[in-house]
């Protein structure tokens, strides 16, 4: 009797070519470019002063951390979480540290159609190098090792499936949270340090897409709360888990982009598939933007906009909190969905979403914003000059802020201020097209480095700072096994 083929079974079809394009990048491509292996040693030691300074200065994040469950003194195999004495399992040891990478917005970013955070796949990546070096030492099995050199290449193929991804695909438009994107990028470029084949590793990236994936609702008002800090170590967590899934022999899904009705296009992005401008490279890492200042990546030049007013009224005698009429805001489309708040802020994540109480802030305190500046304990949480300010605060979008902002060859994160005295008279216009940390402004990779010892000295001795810089830029770093660097984290 012949047998009647199921429709539903796709074992015997090709896998999706999104799926096999990131598959084949993570583990073909040779990474030459010597600015992509710099940017990529700031990017790893920003993140990890992000991180520091979360774990420092957020007493949120610090109750997220820690075992699920105790663990005994001296336990081997575990991911010894940075700035902290824990030591956690992997998947526990992923979503804390990508917790703390992101929890306080300070971690670099990349805009395009979707907004994001690339280095918060350094959670996954992170807990896995550290966890299979350690027990590749312990073995005695140089083929498991995991080196530096590794954990940066893996950042920057997460890096740039992500932002090549970001620039083109506006999963916030179908009502997506972008960390959608880590959890694919990490899913991939960790089943490759975990030693996966390619088709173990096609099987992982395919569930990533088929995973249920997080509605934007956490970052927008009315609803937006400190989700959105933790968000990217749900994501990590959860690339681990999918990566050692397939290493366990689980089956993909094939076509989980493509299968009509039930695939990812037809499901949750209106039946249109996903574009991408550029073929994988290394372009993303190159040209990401670090966060200087502690500001929403849409608002910092807003910020720096801010700051310069502030400065020439009180060059002036006059008082931001008396002497302001009116602030008109010309910003990109991203930046009127993102941080276009009017209302009640509950929550440091909910002030840290608003672009007229940083910039209220920023003029009020004549200096840049900072972390403590959005806290609950904040003087400024409670101030009534900052509702005032926010109150005669309007925004607009300028469409040839949002062109530039999508223009490859520019990138632009462009803002203007225009603020009108009481008196009727007009202040000149601030416009500023890039933020600090911007590769377009000079001197950013050495602000990084700043930031970063300003960030790892809120944990860890100064000596211990100054080797961990200075291993970074050594011949040898490249060469020198993960666990051997993690364990310069601890305190």
């Amino acid at each position: 009797m012949a047998t009647i083929p199921d429709p539903d079974d796709n074992s015997s079809h090709g896998y999706d070519e999104i799926i096999i394009s990131i598959v084949d990048y993570v583990y073909n491509y040779e990474i030459t470019e010597e600015k992509a292996w710099v940017r990529a040693k700031a990017a790893l030691i920003d993140a990890l002063g992000a991180a520091l300074e979360s774990v420092d200065k957020s007493p949120e994040c610090a109750r997220l951390l820690g075992p699920a469950l105790p663990l005994a003194p001296g336990v081997s195999g575990l991911f010894r979480l940075p700035g902290t004495s824990y030591q956690l399992d992997i998947l526990k040891g992923a979503f804390d540290m990508g917790t703390m990478i992101r929890y306080l917005d300070h971690n670099d970013a990349f805009p395009g159609a979707e907004w994001g955070h690339p280095s918060d796949n350094l959670g996954g990546i992170l807990a896995a190098a550290d966890i299979c070096s350690q027990l590749a030492l312990v073995n005695g099995d140089q083929s498991q090792l995991i080196t530096m050199g590794q954990v940066l290449s893996a950042l920057i193929k997460a890096y740039e499936i992500q932002g090549c991804f970001q620039v083109a695909n506006a999963f916030n438009k179908v009502g997506l949270d972008h960390v959608i994107l880590v959890k694919v990028a990490s899913t991939a470029v960790i089943s490759w340090l975990l030693g996966l084949s390619t088709e173990q590793a096609k099987s992982a990236v395919s569930h990533a897409w088929m995973d249920g994936h997080p509605l934007r609702v956490y970052r927008q008002a009315p609803n937006t709360g400190p989700r959105k800090g933790w968000a990217a170590g749900d994501a990590c967590m959860r690339a681990v888990h999918l990566a050692l899934l397939a290493r366990a022999d689980q089956p993909g899904a094939a076509t989980a982009l493509t299968t009509p009705r039930w695939g990812f296009y037809d499901v949750l992005f209106k039946g249109k598939a996903f574009e991408l401008p550029r073929p994988f490279g290394t372009w993303v890492v190159e040209t990401v933007l670090f966060k200087i200042n502690t500001a929403e990546g849409h608002g910092m030049t807003a910020i720096e906009a801010a700051l310069e007013i502030g400065d020439t009224m009180r060059q002036k005698g006059l008082d931001p909190a008396v002497d302001i009429g009116s602030i008109h805001v010309r910003t990109q489309e991203a930046g009127m969905i993102i941080i276009n708040k009017n209302g009640a802020l509950h929550n440091p994540a909910d002030r840290d979403h608003c672009l007229r109480y940083m910039v209220a802030v920023v003029l009020l305190k004549g200096a840049q914003i900072e972390t403590a500046d959005y806290q609950n304990n904040s003087r400024w949480a409670t101030d009534e000059r900052v509702e005032l300010l926010r109150q005669k605060i309007t925004m607009a979008e300028d469409p040839t802020f949002t062109r530039d902002y999508h223009d490859p060859n520019m990138r632009s994160v462009a803002n203007a201020l225009s603020v009108t005295l009481t008196d009727g008279t007009q202040l000149p216009d601030v416009f500023i097209p890039y933020p600090l940390g911007h590769v377009r402004r000079e001197g950013t990779l050495d602000r990084v480095h700043l930031k970063a010892v300003k960030n790892l000295e809120l944990r860890l001795p100064s000596a211990r700072v100054e080797e961990i810089m200075s291993t970074l830029s050594s011949a040898e770093f490249i060469s020198l096994p993960a666990c051997q660097f993690i364990q310069m984290f601890r305190p």
